[in-house]
């Protein structure tokens, strides 16, 4: 029997590397660098004020106090935006708004708390340590150093720096194109009359959407006959330009077992237990050169073994640094058992450090599934935990409140 991290890495080696492309800055949310992007510009690109006040230089006004005001003329107005700032002259001060470039020969913004904000003679009532409330150039990041490297996930932060720096476009990992198959001759389009024996087929959306949270473009191939011969053929006609195909169901000990047959006759497709409950029964390969990975079709399983085998595979595929979901300890709030040898992947909620779980550990249970926000890892080796007992959690999105 396999263990888990001797499957991940054969399914991890699976994937290749993805090509780069380049996309508009409004596009490449959720995207990840592929190469590392240089400041194109300083930020900031001048020394500016970080409030609204005056610029003056300190030793005119170093001994303003409320008994003891300094009045100075007004020979300048500096808004932001300005560009023809002149040097401040000794006696006199500038006011200043916030961002706008500080005059040469100021080394203070005294802000107009401080002051009695006149515009014609200013009444200064103290002044800050000289340096105060500058923002000098290149403080944030010099011109030509990395402004983020590649593996980047870029979100709001890191798009808005990108702008900031200069770039409209970005180098990306190009999205993983992932073909998506449930098998099942029991499974029936959502909205149609159920025949007796008859299920709805729910595995190809949870998979397509968990495949687009983790990055990739997702395409549904679905009702394909549970005749090996048809089922090969239909495949493979389906596999041009994709980077991944993933299937659920068919892949058990028993009867009738689609996928197996079909790919285990090409010789390419591995199929093998992993010590792991739910999602025991897995394979992996490739069919006419395209990476496959294999889930169980109990719709737990598959999300279960798409969060442990094919999430961390693609987002590594991506480029992502940390391709893992976060994790944190947990204590429990009631005694969980488990049966040894197999690690164990419950359903749970987690909250302040404390995790429960949610329903108990089969793989049928959907509705407990979407209760979860995280998955509760009891080890192989460990059969029972006491509440209180402090577990490994991994944390997932999308659990109802």
């Amino acid at each position: 029997m396999r263990t888990v991290e001797e499957h991940q890495a054969v399914v991890t080696a699976l994937l290749r590397e993805l090509p780069e492309e380049h996309v508009a800055l409004a596009e490449a949310a959720g995207r990840v660098l592929s190469r590392d992007v240089p400041a194109l510009v300083a930020l900031p690109g001048f020394t500016n004020s970080a409030m609204d006040g005056y610029a003056v230089r300190h030793e005119d006004v170093q001994a303003a106090t409320p008994a003891t005001p300094v009045r100075l003329p007004v020979v300048e107005d500096i808004p932001a935006g300005r560009g023809d700032v002149v040097a401040l002259v000794p006696g006199t001060v500038h006011r200043i708004m916030t961002g706008a470039p500080v005059p040469d020969g100021a080394d203070v913004i005294v802000p107009v708390e401080q002051t009695d904000a006149a515009t014609g003679v200013v009444t200064i009532t103290g002044v800050p340590a000289p340096g105060t409330h500058l923002r000098h150039a290149g403080e944030d990041i010099a011109v030509g150093s990395v402004a983020l490297p590649a593996g980047t996930a870029l979100g709001a932060a890191q798009l808005g720096l990108a702008a900031a720096v200069g770039h409209t476009t970005l180098p990306v990992s190009r999205r993983p194109r992932v073909l998506v198959l449930s098998t099942g001759s029991e499974l029936v389009e959502p909205g149609t009359p159920l025949q007796p024996g008859q299920i709805y087929e729910s595995n190809s959306v949870l998979l397509a959407t968990a495949v687009q949270a983790a990055g990739g473009e997702a395409r549904t191939l679905h009702f394909v006959p549970d005749d090996v011969d048809t089922f090969l053929a239909t495949v493979r006609a389906e596999l041009a330009g994709a980077d991944l195909l993933i299937t659920s169901g068919g892949v058990s000990a028993g009867a009738y077992e689609v996928v197996k047959d079909a790919f285990g006759a090409l010789g390419t497709v591995e199929f093998v237990k992993v010590a792991m409950q739910p999602g025991g029964p897995q394979g992996a390969g490739t069919v006419d050169g395209v990476p496959v990975v294999t889930l169980p079709g109990n719709p737990v399983s598959s999300f279960v073994s798409f969060e442990v085998f094919v999430r961390p595979a693609l987002r590594r595929a991506l480029g992502h640094t940390h391709p893992d979901r976060l994790r944190a300890p947990a204590r429990l709030t009631s005694e969980l058992r488990s049966p040894a040898g197999r690690r164990q992947f419950l359903r749970g909620w987690y909250d302040d450090g404390e995790v429960h779980q949610v329903g108990g550990p089969g793989s049928h249970l959907v509705a407990h599934l979407a209760r979860a926000n995280c998955l509760v890892v009891v080890p192989e080796d460990v059969t029972h935990l006491d509440a209180g007992a402090e577990v490994g959690v991994v944390l997932v999105e999308g659990a109802l409140q």
